[in-house]
């Protein structure tokens, strides 16, 4: 089987607390890059990397760090943190409904085909299978993910999580709940999650919504809310994420472009 160690190289503080745990569970599962002390290496694959493996695994992300040094975390996170914290709450959401759809794991692969290409999807989706296999405290993952994670990037997470749950071709009511749940979790508001769940549903309302404004919204009100979503929404607020994720972020700005211009129309200005 080909080797995972490409998954350690790009880790960060998801090499800690609950997200590691599945993950180390989920490689070692595979059998998968073993040392020849019969022990698996995320890093640089020696037995200093283990200790210090071991040193990151200790859950500080249980005691909440003070503002300044919870921002510095967050702006550490990596592609690589990113990546395991989809695998693991797409693999909720995809259980959420009690059946795995063939479309919804599809539609994981191919995004991930999308991200990170051909190679490293399909170590990713191994990986992924694994995670499914598991039990997962959907409440302590995304309490990880919410201390250690920008607010851009849990953005981009739910979005991918609404696609996931549409894959489909509809959102069911205990993917929705589930969605929302995870949402919470995550410390994302309700405005927020409502304009993200927008944009997966057919409504007369639905460009009010992703603009996060209300029906009876002024011109000015309009194009302050689209300047102020524009710049929420935009690709570059997840850069550190890398390149890939500048990608993927720009469906949510689309949508808001999208949404404006609809308004534009409908109000004629």
């Amino acid at each position: 089987m080909a080797g995972l160690k490409w998954i350690g190289a790009t880790l960060g503080w998801s090499l800690g607390g609950p997200i590691g745990a599945i993950i180390g569970l989920a490689i070692g599962s595979l059998g998968d890059a073993m040392s020849g002390k019969g022990g698996f290496l995320l890093g640089d694959g020696n037995p200093k990397g283990q200790q210090r493996q071991q040193q990151r695994r200790q859950p500080q992300y249980r005691t909440r760090p003070n503002y300044r040094t919870q921002q510095q975390r967050r702006a550490q996170t990596t592609s690589g943190d990113f990546e395991v914290s989809l695998l693991i709450l797409a693999s909720v959401i995809i259980k959420a409904d009690g059946v795995q759809d063939q479309r919804e794991l599809d539609y994981v692969r191919n995004k991930f085909v999308e991200l990170y290409g051909k190679d490293r999807a399909n170590k990713a989706f191994k990986l992924f299978k694994n995670i499914s296999k598991q039990t997962i405290s959907t409440r302590d993952v995304c309490g990880q993910i919410q201390q250690m994670m920008d607010h851009a990037a849990r953005l981009q997470l739910l979005h991918f999580l609404f696609g996931i749950a549409k894959a489909d071709g509809m959102v069911t009511d205990d993917e929705e709940a589930e969605v929302h749940r995870i949402s919470n979790y995550l410390g994302i508001s309700s405005r927020d999650y409502t304009s993200i769940k927008a944009m997966f549903y057919n409504s007369s309302d639905n460009a009010y919504k992703i603009l996060e404004i209300e029906k009876t919204a002024t011109t000015d009100q309009i194009k302050r809310a689209y300047r102020k979503m524009a710049k929420k929404y935009h690709p570059d607020r997840v850069e550190h994420l890398g390149e890939e994720h500048k990608k993927g972020a720009e469906d949510k700005f689309k949508q808001v472009q999208k949404a404006y211009e609809f308004l534009q129309k409908e109000r004629r200005f």
